[in-house]
């Protein structure tokens, strides 16, 4: 599903180079569910930005469902992160001023077009049937990861990302998300990559890769 061929990252700093990633080489398999730890600073969620089509490596390959992507135009990256990719935010990122609804038929635009059942369904799935008219300021934060959830859900993408779904959650909201993720991965094979600092929170993934100063130094499986 997801391979990366020496990935390496640089972003110009002035008359420096600040290298972020060194020559990463990564595959996951399609259905699998992988947590990235690392320390602030490790290159984890840049790496979480390339496999995303957020940004795109300074040189190296990234195939994505077997397609060359990592030297594709801006436009291009948006067309296909669109259809494939699935985003949760450890911030949410929901619009203030829409319902959870909204909030998640937006999110479907740009992929497989907005229908309300689907968001419908895709919120009744992470439990909030009865909150679909609710604004992000009426919501808790463990509903409005789950609005989060839903949102990336409803576009049905073959990958999702997490970057630290549950790291503004209380202990017992971070367990609710999880379990949702789990089952999510699990009823759908969806594969899911998730940056985590909880070594409980990585303990739920099949596998876990360790990032230090832009390399890989682990890779478990569990």
């Amino acid at each position: 599903m997801i391979l990366l061929k020496d990935i390496v990252k640089v972003y110009p700093m002035g008359t420096r180079e600040l290298v972020v990633l060194k020559g990463i080489n990564l595959e996951v398999e399609s259905g699998t569910m992988v947590a990235i730890m690392g320390a602030s600073g490790s290159g984890k969620s840049t790496l979480l930005n390339i496999l995303g089509l957020l940004d795109i490596p300074t040189s190296g390959t990234y195939y994505l469902e077997g397609k060359e992507v990592s030297h594709l135009s801006r436009q291009d990256l948006a067309l296909v992160r669109g259809q494939k990719v699935g985003f949760i935010f450890q911030q949410f990122n929901l619009l203030p001023h829409l319902s959870a609804l909204a909030n998640v038929e937006l999110g479907m635009q740009y992929s497989v077009g907005v229908d309300r059942k689907l968001a419908l369904e895709a919120l009744s799935k992470v439990g909030l049937a009865d909150r679909v008219n609710h604004r992000p300021r009426e919501l808790s934060g463990g509903e409005q990861q789950r609005v989060a959830i839903a949102r990336a859900l409803a576009k049905s993408p073959p990958f999702i990302l997490a970057d630290e779904p549950t790291g503004n959650l209380d202990s017992k909201s971070g367990k609710e998300i999880i379990s949702i993720l789990v089952d999510l991965h699990k009823e759908r094979n969806v594969s899911l990559i998730m940056i985590t600092h909880d070594p409980g929170v990585a303990q739920y993934c099949q596998r876990i890769v360790r990032i230090m100063d832009g390399q890989i130094v682990g890779d478990e499986k569990l």
